[in-house]
């Protein structure tokens, strides 16, 4: 008799994502090479180079918890006792045989699963401990102390308890100290992140997989409907993100029920969240109260229409920004300045995603600049009326001057 199928959801969806992995990390293997991380920023929405498109830009990440997984920058190890994490190189295992061409082969890809204890996050840490195995893949698993509720280091340790009974291994726990940039969910997202980030390195993992769920996709896309942003803020978050594809979301497509139900066939101990649950939280109160809302005035089927949603719209803004970067050597003169006859006969969504990616590019920090700030932009090029510079976050001014569009650091 097989697994029961909730638990045979989730280890289908976490098998693909590493056979994905193994296909991605086969050619290094081939060759002899440690397969090298791809540079460059995290993809927009939750990492890499800020999207260039939509209104309110970039959504933040959703997460299983406002306060779940994630290490950060100012962070401290808590494996076997609490130690500091050392600033060394990061731990590297040893390498295997050689292969036919008597080269070293580099080790199997390490993968590690942020774990906050949760539903969602303790059934991902299950099927990746069931199918890492068998595909030949070292698995490991991260949690963290955000150190915002008293307890929480305990809890964090007992986190990583269940996962060495999972057979995880490396598991590590990591405090971190969290700021007040952005509200209290934003700051501890950025300090999750942060530490996700040294974790990979401290362990030369391949990457890390995290247990959002399509009920986390549908809320994102809400938040972001909210927030009057634009298309790639509708997307929501994408299946593969960070620089070199770091960060995997296996449960896209499974509802948070399933993730739940995979845990208490098999045993597994969780741990709810009262953060989840505080009203104080913009997402705890859409999930306790809008999106029940919706379902009672729309009828079921809102989440998954949602998640739909998500994906056209990551499609569209994919398109758009492809479209954008072809369109923007043909918008700039010899001098490499933006020329505003050749910007306003674009589309609107293009223009202002070569408008969004130039501001960047003059040192605009992307989660600061916002719809508002792209559209009075915009107005230098179809609007001129002979209004002054623009001001943008990161000290970067917008002027136009002899036809042409500067945007730089004033």
């Amino acid at each position: 008799m097989g697994p029961h199928p909730a638990v045979a959801a989730i280890r289908l969806a976490v098998r693909r994502v590493l056979h994905d992995i193994l296909a991605e990390h086969a050619p290094a293997r081939a060759t002899g090479r440690t397969p090298a991380r791809a540079p460059g920023r995290v993809p927009a929405p939750g990492g890499g180079r800020p999207s260039v498109g939509g209104a309110g830009y970039p959504p933040a990440p959703a997460r299983e918890s406002a306060h779940a997984f994630a290490p950060g920058s100012a962070a401290t190890a808590r494996g076997e006792g609490r130690a500091a994490v050392p600033a060394a190189a990061p731990e590297r295992s040893p390498l295997e045989p050689p292969g036919r061409s008597g080269q070293p082969v580099p080790p199997a890809p390490v993968v590690l699963v942020a774990c906050s204890g949760g539903a969602d996050s303790m059934a991902l840490a299950s099927a990746l401990a069931f199918e890492a195995p068998k595909l030949g893949i070292r698995a490991g698993g991260i949690t963290v102390d955000h150190g915002l509720q008293d307890g929480s280091g305990p809890r964090a340790d007992e986190v990583v308890e269940r996962l060495r009974e999972l057979g995880l291994d490396p598991v590590e726990s990591v405090a971190v100290a969290v700021g007040r940039e952005g509200g209290p969910e934003a700051a501890a997202r950025d300090a999750r992140y942060a530490a996700l980030d040294a974790a990979l390195e401290r362990h030369s993992a391949t990457a890390v997989l995290l247990g959002h769920t399509r009920d986390d996709q549908a809320e994102t896309v809400l938040l972001g409907l909210a927030r009057g942003s634009g298309i790639r803020s509708l997307s929501g978050m994408a299946a593969v993100s960070g620089a070199g594809g770091r960060y995997r979301r296996p449960f896209l497509h499974l509802d948070r029920q399933t993730a739940r139900k995979a845990c208490m066939v098999q045993s597994l101990p969780v741990w709810d969240d009262p953060h989840n649950a505080d009203p104080a939280y913009t997402r705890s109160r859409l999930r306790h109260e809008g999106l029940p809302a919706l379902e009672k005035a729309l009828g079921k089927g809102v989440v998954e229409a949602l998640a739909r949603t998500a994906q056209l719209s990551r499609d569209d803004a994919d398109a758009l920004d492809a479209w954008a970067g072809q369109a923007e050597a043909s918008v700039r003169d010899a001098a490499g300045l933006l020329e505003c006859a050749k910007l306003r006969t674009l589309p609107p969504a293009v223009r202002r995603r070569i408008l969004r990616r130039a501001a960047i590019d003059a040192g605009a920090p992307a989660g600061s600049l916002f719809a508002r700030h792209i559209e009075e932009v915009d107005r230098l090029i179809t609007g001129w009326r002979g209004q002054g510079a623009i001001n943008l976050p990161g000290r970067v001014v917008a002027r136009r001057q002899g036809g042409r569009l500067v945007i730089r650091q004033g």
